[in-house]
């Protein structure tokens, strides 16, 4: 599970002189052999060093040349999900412990160990307003004692990191802090209004960070009417949020604008709010692409926007019976399963016969087995076996034009839609096939 906690890079870098560790022990250890660590930049990062993680034990040389700054240690595939961030000030070793549910706990850093008590104590302040607004009080002096702690605490910190890289963050962090006792809905009204005031976007120590793209990504997705709102109406605030945060945008290389927006639609898309990410995609990452050369991105957007939930399924075509089929124009049933396997895979010899018996109680379903073969023997023989099923096959296996329209990457993989051919969802096997339709 990714950990992150908001790190800090150096205003004023400079080289770091002779050379230092990163060292520690990760549990449980059985779980992690390789670390690989990366200088973050603004809206990228690059390679600095990897060791071994032996016995749960590792111990890390920065290069002597490493600036200060926000670095990225990666201890598991997928790099984007299995990481943590630390600050590097040139002019200490540091020692961590890793644990897959608490993350980095740092026994020396002075860095690193003020900016976790930091989140951790102006957490604890937060978590008292709430409840002192949960419970319904009004009560203006219990009010100020809250509020007097908040302000005295960030003072505090700030005092506490004069001359560390660390206080970048502390400044920037500022909440919003009332001078006098205000109720709820006037207090999270002026919350939202001042949410950005405490930040300079145009800093490269926060660019260099995930810190502004967490700022940014929390105040889209949380910054929210009180009340019981719809889908619809939630995803509408949402998109005004994204509106006032550009604001804040404006004058940013385009390479880190499209980081941020980039982290929106991701956000927006694993939420399942189709019309946000595609407000975001139309809006600005489309506009982005050209000048940032992200291809690739692009790609994966695509795939993702012609595949998700609710989308209609891209075109099939087979031939049968001497003549052309659609999947477009199937009729006759309630739902239809999209099986992309091939007859040289034991999983699919395994699963697709299971399915086809299971399959014939429903006259209400129907399938279509579109074939990834590298030649048409095998898939002749396995396909008669059943006959139940709509075939297609797909010559060039990976490289065929339908394993590339619906992102093919494993057989079987399966589809289902319901009668308009929209995608409801994406079983992992012939048991979810069944579990979901029956359900």
């Amino acid at each position: 599970m990714k950990r992150l906690i908001p790190l800090v890079f150096c205003l004023f870098g400079y080289l770091a002189q002779g050379q230092h560790t990163i060292s520690g022990t990760f549990s449980p250890a059985k779980d992690y052999s390789w670390l690989i660590a990366y200088r973050l930049k603004p809206g990228t990062q690059v390679y600095v060093a990897d060791t071994a993680i032996n016995e749960g034990k590792f111990s890390l040389k920065i290069p002597e040349n490493a600036e200060p700054g926000t670095y990225r240690l990666v201890y598991a595939v997928p790099q984007e999900e299995f990481y943590f961030d630390l600050i590097y000030n040139g002019e200490e070793d540091m020692v961590l412990s890793f644990d897959m549910d608490k993350g980095p706990t740092f026994t020396t850093s002075k860095e690193n160990i003020l900016f976790s008590i930091y989140f951790k104590e102006i957490q604890e302040v937060e978590r008292g307003l709430i409840a002192f607004y949960s419970s319904g009080s009004s009560d203006s002096d219990e009010f100020n004692k809250i509020i007097q702690n908040y302000m005295a605490m960030q003072h505090s910190f700030m005092e506490r990191s004069e001359n560390l890289r660390v206080q970048e963050f502390i400044r920037a962090n500022r909440p919003y802090i009332p001078p006098r006792y205000e109720p709820l809905e006037e207090y999270v009204k002026n919350r939202q209004n001042h949410y950005f005031d405490a930040i300079d976007f145009s800093n490269p120590v926060l660019q260099a960070s995930d810190f502004l793209t967490d700022k940014v990504a929390n105040y889209v997705f949380t910054a929210l009417p009180l009340k019981q709102i719809s889908q619809a109406e939630t995803e509408k605030a949402i998109q005004e949020n994204i509106k006032t945060a550009t604001t804040k945008l404006e004058g940013l290389e385009d390479t880190y604008k499209f980081h941020i927006y980039y982290t929106v639609w991701a956000q927006a898309a694993a939420s399942s709010f189709a019309e946000t990410s595609d407000f975001v995609y139309s809006n600005y990452l489309k506009t982005l692409f050209d000048s940032t050369n992200n291809q690739k991105i692009k790609d994966e957007i695509e795939i993702h926007n012609r595949l998700r939930l609710g989308a209609n399924a891209p075109e099939v075509e087979w031939r049968a019976s001497g003549s052309i089929k659609k999947l477009s124009t199937l009729e006759g049933a309630e739902n239809y399963i999209l099986i992309f396997w091939s007859s040289t895979c034991s999983h699919c010899l395994k699963e697709l016969p299971a399915l086809h018996k299971e399959l014939k109680k429903n006259e209400n379903i129907k399938v279509v087995a579109v074939g990834l073969e590298e030649d048409e023997l095998n898939w002749r023989l396995a396909s008669e076996k059943l006959s139940d099923f709509e075939h297609a096959i797909a010559l060039g296996k990976w490289e065929s034009n339908y394993a590339k329209l619906y992102d093919i990457h494993a057989t079987p993989t399966y589809f289902i839609l319901d009668s308009d051919k929209k995608i409801i969802a994406k079983p992992e096997s012939d048991k979810g096939v069944v579990g979901f339709l029956e359900e």
